[in-house]
């Protein structure tokens, strides 16, 4: 079915909203998803934030211009063009559109370029961002390594409570007191 030149218009609208929206954008190449595989994709998006969206590459590559200022030419590109745009973790909506190329070799789903803080990536660049860790992962993370030298402590102060049970001690001036005992006699 053909689109009408207000469809055109409407889609360029949308894509230019989206685009100046998103923290980051995606391009991927799809040449064999079934719909289920994209309505799959899309709920996984949805969890994160972020959005597929399929146009035209000729609409894709105006609304790039007029949100971002980016010339882009992804008519050279084999297959349709999506577009993944991630609103509240830049890497997020990524990661997850990354897992699908992962999974299916690149036979489905595959990088073209992205947009990332503002600036144009090739291929290379996307898939680098693309394996990176996403912004709540990087969180807990910190998080383990900053509470990792307390939770040594708390390890150290029960193991230390349970030899404490297991010689009949109840204070660790008991323990001292032997000590200074065994110093003496000797």
């Amino acid at each position: 079915m053909a689109v009408t030149k207000q469809q055109k218009v409407e889609i360029l609208n949308e894509l230019v909203e989206k685009f100046k929206e998103a923290k980051s954008i995606g391009f991927a190449t799809t040449t064999t998803m079934t719909v289920e595989e994209f309505a799959g994709l899309r709920k996984s998006l949805r969890e994160v934030n972020a959005s597929y969206t399929l146009a035209k590459k000729t609409l894709m590559r105006k609304a790039l211009k007029e949100a971002l200022n980016i010339d882009f030419d992804l008519s050279n590109l084999e297959g349709q063009i999506g577009a993944v745009c991630s609103n509240d973790d830049a890497v997020a909506g990524l990661a997850k559109v990354n897992d699908l190329v992962k999974s299916s070799k690149g036979e489905k789903i595959n990088w073209a370029a992205s947009v990332f803080e503002g600036n144009f990536k090739d291929l290379e660049e996307t898939k680098i961002i693309a394996g990176l860790p996403s912004r709540e992962t990087l969180l807990a993370r910190l998080l383990g390594s900053m509470m990792s030298p307390l939770s040594g402590m708390a390890r150290f102060f029960d193991a230390a409570a349970k030899e404490l049970e297991t010689q009949g001690k109840e204070t660790v001036g008991q323990l001292e007191g032997k000590k200074e005992e065994a110093t003496t006699e000797a």
